[in-house]
């Protein structure tokens, strides 16, 4: 499912409201340059903003850009009408067996909630 990751995220903020991912990024740009290899798996509320479809907030555009593995649950995407053809390729669309897979092969799990 992915390469041993050193640290998961699971977040479940919009990207459309709020500044909960604007207060995560440098944690994981600090994260990135000591060479942590980050997960970052979007949940609940924090897939919305992810469609190619319409606007990309430029916080999600941000973590796009950098080195960190990023998930989001089919089941979170189904709920709000985002269909998984058209999140951005950089995102792979996961539903709960990959969620406990992605978990269970990474040593610390963060919640961002």
């Amino acid at each position: 499912m992915s390469e041993n990751l050193d640290i998961i995220y699971l977040f479940g903020y919009s990207g459309m409201t709020g500044n909960q991912l604007e207060r995560l990024l440098p944690i994981l740009k600090s994260q990135i340059t000591k060479n942590t290899k980050l997960g970052l798996v979007l949940i609940h509320d924090g897939v919305v903003g992810i469609t190619t479809k319409g606007k990309i907030p430029k916080e999600v555009e941000e973590l796009l850009s950098m080195e960190v593995e990023i998930f989001a649950m089919k089941s979170d995407m189904k709920a709000r009408g985002i269909a998984p053809e058209y999140i951005h390729d950089k995102i792979k669309s996961i539903d709960y067996d990959d969620l406990i897979d992605v978990i269970d092969t990474t040593p610390k799990v963060i919640s961002w909630m």
